[in-house]
């Protein structure tokens, strides 16, 4: 999907099949919050989940043109894809609706998990239960 291209009937279920799961809502939300670049490794972290999961919600997220992966060396950053489309602003604008009270545990672990990168880059086999 381009910007400002129109989309589809199709492309617009799909979209709104894709954020009606809690888990890639969660995605959706970090990544609006924070507003930065995020490994497959640090959402995993935030969420509590295996890597095997998070990196199917993201593979959906990606296919509806939510958002967009970087290869940084070996890792993979994802990032909410910018779109001039009215749709995805609306979309975007109704995901910060969420209070944050709802995903205070998780943007509490994001930030620890942000704050261990090693000059800006994800390092693998972060503890952040171990960080006060």
């Amino acid at each position: 999907m381009k910007n400002c291209e129109i989309i589809t009937f199709e492309e617009y279920t799909d979209i709104f099949k894709a954020l009606s799961d809690p888990t890639r809502l969660k995605i959706m939300w970090l990544l609006f919050t924070v507003d930065l670049k995020v490994s497959v490794s640090e959402i995993k972290d935030v969420l509590n989940l295996n890597q095997y999961n998070v990196s199917k919600h993201l593979k959906i997220l990606k296919q509806v043109g939510l958002i967009s992966e970087m290869k940084e060396g070996r890792w993979s950053y994802y990032y909410y894809l910018e779109n001039n489309n009215k749709f995805h602003n609306y979309i975007q604008k109704t995901i910060t609706q969420i209070p944050s009270i709802f995903m205070e545990d998780e943007l509490k672990r994001c930030k620890k998990r942000i704050e261990m990168r090693i000059d800006g880059k994800c390092v693998l086999n972060a503890n952040i239960d171990d960080k006060n």
